[in-house]
């Protein structure tokens, strides 16, 4: 029998019920793994994370309110030891470097033969690098990811808030700069998040270096709906 205190503990988020218990199924029957506990959203997730202190989290991309980048960025920052991995439909490279930059060691596609996760999962432990930067698998492209036409879609005031985001400012720290309100500030990155197609600050910066929105010039005052406030 295999020593309990040799397994890899593993936490699996995922939104789909039928995907977590597939992906229990495999681990399950595998040796060398022991799943700890599962989520649904990234909420319950760190509370999970928390409650069992696994060595492993799988988690997908694509969660209710938080999306799987942010929630690997936040628990590598909670649990340091930890060793993160994304498990994810979509084979695209703005999410791998979004991922890897959040601290991840390994992303994976859903559509890999169940050995080969298996294998990929324990390299992921074992410090492995021939995973990183690399989706492991076949998927398929988001047609909500990726920017189609980066600057030109944004206006003077969201261009200047995705430039104070590149320089690792906060929320907070923005409203004061720009002299609105953080309310304000969220309302511009969600806007922003929607027209470029990004799901995390993280991307949004990558997305912004590699387009310049960081030094566009702003041209035009921003302007205010019924309520005063800036749009």
């Amino acid at each position: 029998m295999t020593d309990p205190d040799e397994l890899i503990r593993t936490v699996i988020v995922d939104d789909h019920e039928l995907l977590r218990t597939g992906t229990r199924r495999i681990l399950e029957e595998a040796q060398g793994f022991a799943v700890v506990g599962e989520a649904a959203d990234a909420e319950d997730a760190r509370q999970v994370v928390a409650d069992t202190t696994p060595d492993l989290v799988i988690t997908d991309i694509r969660l209710p309110t938080l999306n799987g980048i942010d929630l690997a960025a936040r628990l590598a920052d909670d649990h340091p030891q930890l060793v993160l991995v994304i498990l994810s439909a979509y084979d695209d490279e703005h999410y791998v470097r979004a991922a890897m930059a959040a601290g991840v060691s390994g992303y994976l596609l859903k559509t890999m033969p169940s050995h080969d996760l298996v294998t990929a999962l324990r390299e992921a432990y074992q410090g492995g690098r021939s995973l990183v930067g690399t989706p492991q698998g076949t998927g398929e492209k988001d047609p909500a990811a990726g920017p189609q036409v980066a600057g030109e879609q944004l206006t003077a005031r969201e261009a200047e808030v995705v430039r104070l985001v590149a320089r690792g400012m906060s929320n907070k720290t923005i409203a004061h700069q720009l002299g609105i309100s953080s309310r304000t500030v969220e309302g511009h990155l969600n806007h922003v998040f929607d027209k470029l197609g990004v799901l995390s600050r993280t991307e949004l910066v990558h997305v912004a270096l590699a387009n310049s929105l960081f030094v566009r010039d702003v041209s035009r005052s921003p302007t205010l709906d019924d309520t005063g406030e800036e749009r």
